[in-house]
């Protein structure tokens, strides 16, 4: 059965933070769920988000909500298994620049530990990223 698999997630990390102010914008905001808070890259591109789960899983579902204005134009969805820390390239998305959750399917890949999200372009002039809320849907283990 399919449903957040954040709670496999064993480590992550953004490219930046807006001027360094991890207190107000900071990557926990990325995941903590209050409609209230998100984390803001600091201006430049690309940027991205990496996620490192503790153990394999099949990715499915990505849910962002940008701030718009702030969104991600052209996105690389990569992904990369415990035997190998290269990534590959799973799928490139391309966001609306608009506040509503955005829910993109992707064709699930085989267990991978990490998926990083690659914003190459912004809707924003300096290349900054505001996300609300983050979420990736699939399971635990192997295809099966």
């Amino acid at each position: 059965m399919s449903a957040s698999i954040l709670k496999s997630l064993a480590n992550y990390r953004v490219s930046s933070v807006l001027n360094r102010d991890v207190k107000q914008f900071g990557k926990k905001f990325l995941l903590d769920g209050d409609d209230e808070t998100c984390w803001n890259s600091d201006q430049g591109s690309p940027q991205w988000v990496l996620l490192e789960f503790s153990k394999q899983v099949v990715i499915e579902e990505l849910h962002i909500q940008f701030q718009g204005g702030f969104a991600g134009k052209e996105c690389h969805v990569q992904v990369a298994s415990i035997e190998s820390d290269e990534f590959t390239e799973l799928t490139k998305i391309f966001p609306e620049d608009s506040n509503k959750l955005q829910v993109f399917t992707l064709t699930p890949a085989p267990p991978v530990s990490k998926l990083r999200i690659v914003f190459t372009s912004s809707t924003d002039f300096y290349g900054r990223i505001t996300i609300y809320k983050l979420d990736v849907i699939g399971r635990t283990g192997s295809h099966d």
